[in-house]
């Protein structure tokens, strides 16, 4: 069951809206991790509906870089980029997104944590998206995760297999 709660949260001395998205998938806490931790499995599930990934590209370690280029369907471009502050394997994911201009060039950064909870037999994942500039900003990000998240539920009971 989807749990979204969006929320004021103080940082560095300033108000900041944050996001944050509680869900419990029915696979292993490993296998939700690694959903997060490779271009392959990025790309099946981490841009909303109706776009594609055509590149993507992460070094998975503590202070390594990321980059995704999310296209419409209608043609529109989005490029996004970031760094990991902190891998807790199985456990812990803590990086960084920023979009890119025209240019290349990353805009406001904000920070996400991704924790991994065994539930049973389980996964509780929960995500914490904060630092926005905006609220509009915070609430177009808070709906696409939504729909990634249903795509990343998706994907692992393809993982899984038939049962």
């Amino acid at each position: 069951m989807a749990q979204t709660r969006v929320s004021e949260q103080r940082t560095e001395q300033r108000k900041a809206p944050a996001i944050e998205i509680v869900r419990v998938y029915d696979a292993p806490r490993m296998l939700v991790y690694q959903m997060w931790s490779t271009p392959d499995h990025l790309s099946k599930w981490s841009a909303p509906r109706g776009y594609t990934i055509p590149a993507a590209r992460t070094d998975f370690r503590e202070g390594g870089s990321w980059y995704a280029r999310m296209l419409a369907a209608d043609g529109e471009d989005h490029r996004v980029q970031g760094r990991y502050i902190e891998i807790i394997e199985g456990k812990r994911i803590v990086l960084t997104h920023a979009w890119l201009d025209e240019s290349g060039m990353p805009g406001h950064e904000t920070l996400i944590s991704v924790a991994f909870e065994d539930v049973d037999e389980k996964t509780k994942m929960t995500f914490l998206q904060e630092d926005f500039d905006s609220t509009v900003s915070r609430d177009g990000m808070a709906a696409g995760w939504r729909e990634c998240f249903d795509q990343l539920g998706e994907h692992l009971t393809h993982m899984a297999g038939p049962s």
